[in-house]
């Protein structure tokens, strides 16, 4: 059975989310926390909040045991951007664009057998 959780319009780029998303891509669940934990990308945390959330869910919506569950996909979507504007010399402007993305995470669960 899939469990999902979904994040948006986290405050980092997608870019820089898929970096972390790579990593933890077809492990166990609870492994993927560990080695977030350890990890110095402020990605981590956000990756992190969003797998224990699906294993919230999978436990309390469904019923289904924590350790049985591995992350079967999980990616990093761009969202929308702000832009901002930041002034330059001889009356010009600097564009800054602040992007986000939406980071979705899809547990299920693995049996003996596999």
């Amino acid at each position: 059975m899939e469990v999902s959780a979904v994040t948006k319009f986290t405050g980092i780029s997608a870019q820089k989310a898929r970096l972390v998303v790579d990593e933890v891509r077809g492990k166990n669940a609870q492994d993927a926390l560990v080695l977030l934990q350890f990890m110095p990308q402020s990605a981590a945390k956000v990756v992190a909040k969003t797998i224990k959330s699906a294993l919230a869910n999978a436990t309390e919506n469904f019923g289904l045991e924590a350790e049985d569950m591995y992350i079967s996909k999980i990616v990093a979507d761009q969202a929308p951007s702000r832009k901002w504007r930041r002034f330059g010399a001889r009356g010009r402007f600097k564009p800054w664009i602040r992007r986000s993305s939406h980071i979705t995470v899809i547990l299920d669960e693995r049996t003996a057998s596999e």
